[in-house]
């Protein structure tokens, strides 16, 4: 049959119609390499997780295993516990650390190699009981679902630092006054709001206390930028867009006190519930708006030996993740270390 003479198929082929896409292949957001979601709602991460198995590292003797803090959300933590005779032989309880991994709020994990072999490193090093909590993620679970579950997870802590049916770990060797609260990137966003809310009427159980937080590359947006402050217009604005994106559309933009601790009508950082913090920037997108967040810190009345700042001058956004040796990175764990362990 000629193609003068070949007749239309009944039906219209797949894709022929522009107007008409298949859902599950029509891109509605996009952010090359993070994320892609569909018309469908079928989500593909684009960033890669290497998730390995809880263990006993060989280079530091930390030992991990993964508990389930919330079984109808499904919220799960991996705990590290050091060397107990190489970091306790005081016969002190350890200080816990409740840490939080980056990810933009929709990727990442507790599980993944990099974050894994960085929480061995810490709680080494800190001598600390470290719970790394695997929140749940947007777009699946919204934007306020990753803040709920970290406080669940502080909550639950907190409890079972006295709870003779807790988990053993914490029961038996973590301090519940000795809290940190330690976010990366989206992580630090969320430790800003968890810590914010322990400064607030909710109390935690048993008389628990946030001593510290510590921001590493904390995720902070605001609409009204500083000159020089974007240094990559595309990632600056899918960083924009993803915050939209995680919180459902349910959001009034950069501008929500949640991403923009400094935006008119959010609370006052002085009412962060902790009695000091570290915050730590990298040369990337969200060095400018951590440092912002820093000064407002010092504006709001936290003396600058309650709150530090530390720099890594011309180090990108995950270094401490994948070059954990290098000299910056080994000062940056120093700080941390310091940090944790307050005035011991």
């Amino acid at each position: 049959m000629s193609p003068q003479t070949q007749k239309p198929p009944a039906h219209p082929a797949p894709h022929s119609d522009p107007f008409h896409m298949d859902p599950d292949t029509e891109v509605t957001f996009e952010f090359v390499p993070v994320i892609r979601q569909y018309r469908s709602g079928r989500v593909e991460r684009l960033y890669p997780v290497n998730p390995v198995p809880p263990s006993v590292d060989a280079a530091t003797g930390v030992a991990s295993k993964d508990v389930t803090i919330d079984p109808a959300t499904g919220l799960w933590a991996r705990l590290y516990l050091p060397d107990l005779p190489a970091c306790a032989d005081d016969g002190r309880r350890l200080p816990i650390v409740l840490y939080l991994h980056g990810g933009g709020l929709v990727v990442g994990s507790a599980a993944d190699a990099p974050e894994h072999a960085f929480l061995n490193r810490l709680a080494a090093r800190a001598g600390a009981l470290a719970v790394s909590v695997e929140y749940r993620l947007a777009p699946e679970h919204p934007v306020p679902a990753c803040y709920d579950d970290a406080w669940a997870a502080l909550r639950w802590v907190a409890a079972a630092a006295a709870d003779a049916a807790a988990d053993p770990w914490i029961r038996d060797h973590g301090d519940r006054e000795r809290v940190v609260v330690l976010g990366f990137s989206a992580g630090g966003n969320i430790a800003h709001n968890v810590t914010m809310r322990a400064g607030g009427p909710e109390e935690l159980p048993g008389g628990a206390r946030v001593k510290g937080m510590a921001l590493l590359h904390p995720y902070f947006l605001a609409v009204k930028k500083t000159e020089g402050e974007v240094k990559n217009a595309y990632v600056r604005g899918k960083l924009e867009e993803t915050w939209v994106f995680a919180c459902g559309g349910r959001t009034p933009g950069p501008d929500d006190p949640r991403v923009n601790p400094l935006a008119d009508g959010a609370p006052s950082l002085r009412a962060l519930g902790c009695d000091r913090i570290l915050v730590c920037l990298a040369d990337d997108e969200l060095e400018v708006r951590g440092k912002a967040y820093y000064d407002g810190l010092l504006a709001s009345g936290w003396a600058m030996d309650d709150a530090e700042l530390l720099v890594s001058a011309g180090e990108e956004h995950e270094f401490h993740l994948h070059e954990p040796d290098s000299p910056k990175a080994v000062l940056l764990m120093d700080r941390l270390v310091a940090h944790i362990r307050g005035n011991q």
